[in-house]
């Protein structure tokens, strides 16, 4: 029961049920791709992805100073069902297209020749972006 808990669990957040759904319809993404695709940081993105690499869901492989995630093949009785509803709900769903238009722009936009280069957008995309940068300077307290 245990076991179950957890891949619910795992299931129970939304950044990572994006980050699934991404993957669904791609064989592999850069960090950077996901970032840029939900609009989250670096930091953030990078632990939602470990949860779903320690659940067995998601495997990665370095490149260099690069990390990218792909979907497991899923052997488990309880996960692989539930997975393929999951992904057929969410095809149905306005929010999930415009996710993957999202992501979609931004491959065509980074050009990626098959990894992140150095010197590409998609090293600018891990960068902070103003308004993050600024909402790590404020106070607890400070007017916004």
């Amino acid at each position: 029961m245990r076991d179950a808990a957890q891949f619910f669990k795992v299931l129970a957040d939304e950044a990572r049920l994006k980050m699934l759904w991404l993957l669904f319809n791609h064989r592999e993404l850069c960090v950077c791709d996901i970032v840029e695709a939900l609009e989250i940081t670096q930091s953030k993105a990078s632990r939602h992805l470990i949860t779903l690499r320690h659940a067995g869901l998601v495997t990665d492989r370095k490149d260099g100073l690069w990390s990218y995630y792909a979907l497991r093949t899923i052997q488990d009785e309880l996960a692989r069902p539930h997975l393929k509803v999951l992904r057929a709900t969410l095809a149905t769903r306005s929010d999930a297209a415009a996710l993957l238009a999202r992501l979609h722009q931004w491959l065509e936009a980074k050009n990626r020749g098959g990894q992140c280069a150095k010197d590409s957008a998609c090293a600018a995309a891990t960068k902070q972006r103003p308004t993050e940068r600024a909402k790590k300077t404020r106070r607890v307290g400070s007017p916004r």
